[in-house]
Order: C-alpha cells, then sequence, then structure tokens
C-alpha cells in the first residue's frame, strides 16, 4: 500500500492536466489506486438511463485523479506545498513545509 499523505477535508491544488491551477476540497481517497476525487475538479458527464429507482438525464460527476497530480495547499498562501511531519508534545502533526505551518 503507498503512502498517502493528503487526507479527506484536505484543501488541495491541481498541478497538471486540464485542471491546472484549480484547487478545492478532497472528497475520497483511494491509496491502493493512488487516486482522489476533489470536489469541483475533473467533472465529467454522464448520460444515464432511466430505470425504477430514478429518472434518466445528464448527471455531472467528478472523476478520480492521480495523486501525483494534486499539492497540499498552504494555508496561508494557497499555494502548492509539501506535507511534512512534527512531533508536538506527544503527538505527531502534519506541517506545511512552505510556511512552516501547523495543519489540522
Amino acid at each position: 500500500m503507498n503512502k498517502v499523505r493528503i487526507k479527506k477535508g484536505d484543501k488541495v491544488v491541481v498541478l497538471l492536466g486540464r485542471d491546472k491551477g484549480k484547487s478545492g476540497e478532497v472528497k475520497h481517497v483511494n491509496p491502493t489506486e493512488s487516486r482522489v476525487i476533489v470536489q469541483g475538479v475533473n467533472v465529467q458527464t454522464k448520460h444515464r438511463k432511466a430505470s425504477q429507482s430514478g429518472p434518466g438525464g445528464i448527471e455531472k460527476i467528478e472523476a478520480s485523479i492521480h495523486i501525483s497530480n494534486v499539492a497540499f495547499a498552504d494555508p496561508k498562501t494557497g499555494k502548492p506545498t509539501r506535507i511534512g511531519y512534527k512531533i508536538v508534545g506527544d503527538r505527531k502533526v502534519r506541517v506545511a513545509k512552505r510556511s512552516g505551518e501547523q495543519l489540522e
């Protein structure tokens, strides 16, 4: 299993692809496939056929993107940053490398 430093609820910035520069909140993380779903990023349209469970129509859904194409957004500036760890007291906390700001 791959080490994933980005977690659900984090604000991230897209580094590559069609949505480069966009930012959003992580809705889902799949560590086994190294993919994340980010709100408002990589939006695709799906044509659904009507069934007994619901009406058909065109739906917009967010598709997953590879975790290497996103970076954590620095809480101070909003620019992409890496994540480090620091021990504060008896807890291990995440730290933004760019500003040194403690996360969470």
